[in-house]
């Protein structure tokens, strides 16, 4: 999992100088298939009634972390719309601050790339979106 530089540019701001960076209000996963990277970009799903899907920040939505390992997941199922065209071979996923447009936070591989085709749900499990602070 990787941290976004835009991300890492408002954490030092907040915490080591006099900026201030204010808390999303909404965190929305989405599927990429090509890659971002720490400046953004990759190449997001789109068409075939794709969306991403907002999972608010929350206590209810995303783990504590435990035992000081810097990490959280999600709690419940993150279920996709149908795909009512092929999506194409999903590589990858990240959470935005926003559910278009926005601020890509947090981007990681997918632990086994997915072709989603016409009629299909893609859908995270409870826990396999991880986010750790520390490596």
């Amino acid at each position: 999992m990787h941290l976004t530089d835009y991300l890492e540019g408002q954490l030092i701001n907040h915490i080591f100088r006099t900026g201030s960076f204010t808390k999303p209000t909404t965190l929305a996963v989405a599927l990429f298939t090509a890659a971002p990277s720490d400046a953004g970009g990759g190449t997001e799903v789109t068409g075939g009634s794709y969306a991403r899907v907002a999972v608010a920040p929350g206590d209810a939505n995303w783990s504590a972390p435990s035992a000081g390992n810097g990490t959280t997941d999600n709690v419940g199922t993150v279920t996709f719309p149908q795909a009512t065209a092929d999506w194409g071979l999903a590589t990858h996923w990240g959470v935005f601050d926003a559910t278009s447009a926005g601020n890509l936070l947090v981007w990681a591989p997918l632990t086994a790339s997915r072709n989603i085709t016409t009629g299909a749900t893609p859908s995270f499990g409870a826990g396999a979106l991880t986010v750790q602070m520390d490596n």
